[in-house]
This record gives C-alpha cells, structure tokens and sequence, in this order.
C-alpha cells in the first residue's frame, strides 16, 4: 500500500472530494465489465484538467505506485482494473467537448466523454462520429482509444483507430506529447498509432482529436432468419466473397433472440430462427438498393426464411433493438454474464460456433452467441453465477478452450476488447519471444518503471507462472 505521505500529497492535489479511499466506495472501481477479475485500488481519482493528470503521474513516479486510467468501466478484458497497490485515474469528469470543426470534419474531445453523447451533439450539423461499441451510451471516448474499440459498423467504416487524427498524452514522466495532427497523415513516426489500442500502457491520454464523416444519405437494413447457423455463416461468406460492404453485418443466436423476446421489451425477431443475421447499408440511395437487393438474392440462396426491409428510421430502429439490446437481455438468465471476444476467418464461422456449443455444453454452461459477421469477430456470451465457486472455475477453462479453438482456426487474441489481464498470459501463442521482447523494450522506452497498467497486456515470466486466470499459456493445439 501507498504511504500516509502519499496519500496526503495525492488529496492536495486533486482534492478530498475527488480522490476515493473508503474502502466501502471502492467497491465500484473493484472491476470492469468482465467481474471475475477484481482488485481493489488504493484510491480512485477524479481529475479536471490535464495538469492535474500530470500532477499526479509525477506523484505515482516518485513514491513508485501503479496507476491505471479508466472511462466508464465498460472495458471487458480486465484493463481498466487496478493493479494491486495502485490507484486509478478516472476520467469520467474530464468530459468537454473542446472544439467542433464541421468544415474540417473533425472534433476535440477530452476523454471522458461518453461516445453516444458526442454523435448527438453532432447530428444537428450533419455529422457523425462513427465508431458506435455495443456499450456506446455508456462507454467514453479515452476508454475507447485505449483499447481501439470496435463496433457493428466497423465492418465498413473501421475502428477507433481509423478515425483518430491526433492525441495529447500524458507520460509516464508528468511530461506532455502531441501525436499525430488535425489534417491526418504527417511524415514523422506514428505515435498515434503507438497509443491508440496500447490500453494505458503507455500514456494518459488527456485530448482526443477525430474524424468526423458526413450523416449517410440514405441507409437500409435487413433482417434475414435462417433455420441453423450454419446457413447464415454461409449467407455472410456469400456476401462478403461477391464484394459487398454492408456497414454493419451482424448475427444472432436462438438463444440470445429468446433472451430479447422474454425480456420485456421484445425486438420482433423471428421466435423460430436459428439465427438471425442484421445487415445495413448505408450512402447515395440508388448505391444502397443494389447492394441491398444483390445481398438479399444471395441471403435467399444460402437459405434464408424470411427477409424483412426497413427503409425509414422506425423500422430501422426497431430490428437494431434486437442488437443492441443484446447484452442487457441477458441480465434475466443469470447474475454475472462473461462477454467474451475472439477472431476467426469468416470461412470459419460455421466450423467454429459448434465447436463454441459443444465446450459450454460439457462444462454445463450457457451459452449465447451475439457477433460482428461480417468479421468474424466473435463474442460467445457465458451465463453464470459468480458467487458459485465451482461455475466460475468452468467458466474460465471455457475461455480457456474458446481461446485456443479460436487461434487454432487461424484467428486472433481479440477484435476490441483488448488484452488486459484476461488474455495477457496467451500473447505467447500469438507472438513469438522476439516479437514479445521487442514490445517489451517499446513499453520500457515510454515508462521505465512499468507504473502504467504494469500488469496488462504482456506477459512475463512472473506472470505466466502466478497468473490464476487465464493460466499459464498451453502448447497450440
């Protein structure tokens, strides 16, 4: 724990009334979205400004205590959790919008402000800030550069990385740095490209510049219904593999549709679907109709049952319901629920999610599968109870078994949730120890004393050999 001296210095800089110590209040900074993983802070710290921020970095280096930023808490690998001893830096006050440029399509932000809130301000102008995460109404725009969140739409217009133009950081030194610029590329080395995804590793990120596009002119979505995975898999390789670009192409399970339709505020997908794919395209309306109607004729192929349409913003709204309304669903199945997120190819979907099936279905699990098609970005979701001590244990060798099936397929880590602590310990069968060692001296070069997020995202042999979760890593299978 930090010192008396320390605490007294962090409480003259930030305030008593912003900085957290009750272990009572505490409790809520104890996790982030994946609940299985918890560490209390030392303290919890609302900053106001940048120079705070660079009062206490200064502070954390020299009494030699752990710090980690956090947004929202929406994060789900464990990253915006506390190290042990160490404090976190919440960002959830540092939330002005600094300055909108509709000429130049871009905006500054500070980091906390959260991302849904942003697309409102600036859909009077026309415009829209598009990467939209599951968890958009809640999730803040620090929390989402940190761990280069993604999102349904994606598919087409990328992921929090593709639309950040510059950053103000925060060292772990007290030290300011400005990466990247307002009009885009620049010839020096892309620090913004070191930051964005390095999950507060490397900086403190206090100013988010981004590139804004225009509203779409036109949108259309689509709502097809199939009789087994396997066909709409087949549905989603058909249309990517003829050269279509939906802006959004997502799945559903029959389990997850249940879910939505017993939870009250039903979304009216088909009740005897196997699974349901959600497709959208957006821009110049005659453009959009004949994406739509060759995506359908291939839908219909691979043996949709039913192709519903919406073409005005009530429709629309009504078969995204069903998506984003997902997760919250599952909140009636059971206390705790474990979203997790892997990549595989896309030609893979159909041989991998039975596979996903068969795993819970040993371990006695439940499972329920929400997923970005279109790129093969997997999220099984696992219902369970964590104040049961036996399910916890079998849920996490579930992640352990999804995580290798998955890189076993040809796929990756994570699509953009990040690493964190939940899938540190698996880098190894990613990333050769070359590769791993080179990101280690990167790491060192911006923070020495590996105070920011220590224990997130590398591994080191301390590490695989103590870790409890998600194990030591295993021989590929």
């Amino acid at each position: 724990m930090p010192s008396a001296e320390f605490f007294a210095a962090l409480r003259s800089i930030i305030g008593p009334e912003r900085c957290i110590t009750d272990p009572g209040l505490l409790l809520a900074y104890e996790c982030d979205g994946i609940t299985h993983l918890r560490t209390t802070p030392s303290a919890a710290v609302l900053p106001e400004s940048r120079e705070e921020v660079q009062a206490l970095v200064r502070l954390c280096a020299t009494h030699g205590v752990p710090i980690t930023g956090r947004g929202a808490g929406t994060c789900l690998s464990g990253g915006a959790t506390a190290s042990a001893g160490g404090i976190l830096v919440v960002f959830t006050r540092m939330k002005r919008i600094l300055k909108v440029d509709a000429a130049n399509r871009l905006v500054v932000v500070e980091p906390g402000v959260v991302n849904a809130r942003l697309s409102e301000t600036l859909r009077p102008l026309g415009l829209a800030y598009m990467p939209d995460p599951s968890s958009q109404t809640a999730c803040t725009l620090g929390g989402n550069v940190g761990e280069n969140s993604g999102g349904p739409h994606c598919i087409k217009h990328g992921a929090t990385s593709a639309s950040v133009l510059a950053l103000e950081v925060v060292l772990p030194d007290g030290s300011v740095v400005n990466c990247g610029h307002a009009r885009g590329r620049t010839a020096a080395p892309d620090l913004r490209g070191l930051i964005v995804g390095s999950e507060g590793t490397l900086g403190l990120v206090t100013a988010i510049t981004l590139h804004l596009e225009r509203i779409p002119r036109h949108e259309l979505t689509l709502l097809a219904s199939y009789r087994d995975m396997r066909s709409a898999c087949e549905g989603v390789s058909a249309v990517i593999a003829a050269g279509i670009l939906p802006s959004a192409l997502e799945a559903l399970d029959d389990r997850t549709i249940a879910a939505l339709e017993a939870s009250g505020k039903p979304s009216g997908y088909p009740r005897d679907a196997a699974a349901v794919l959600l497709l959208e395209f957006d821009g110049e309306a005659s453009a959009v109709r004949a994406e739509a109607e060759a995506a359908s004729a291939l839908l219909r192929n691979a043996g949709a049952i039913t192709l519903e349409e919406a073409t005005d913003s009530e429709q629309r709204k009504r078969l995204w319901k069903g998506r984003k309304g997902a997760f919250g669903a599952m909140g009636r199945l059971a206390p705790d629920l474990y979203v997790m997120d892997t990549v595989v190819p896309r030609s893979k979907l159909a041989e991998v999610l039975p596979q996903i099936g068969r795993i819970c279905d040993q371990l006695g699990l439940r499972l329920a599968n929400v997923f970005h098609a279109g790129e093969g970005n997997l999220h099984p979701n696992i219902s369970y109870d964590g104040r049961n001590p036996d399910e916890v244990k079998r849920v996490i060798e579930a992640g352990h078994q999804i995580v290798e099936l998955c890189l076993a397929a040809g796929g990756v880590l994570s699509g953009e949730h990040g690493i964190g602590t939940e899938k540190r310990d698996y880098m190894p069968l990613m990333f050769g120890a070359d590769s791993l060692s080179a990101m280690r001296d990167l790491r060192e070069v911006f923070d020495p004393q590996t105070l920011f997020n220590p224990d997130k995202l590398l591994p080191t042999p301390r590490i695989c050999a103590e870790s409890g979760f998600p194990g030591k890593p295993r021989t590929r299978p």
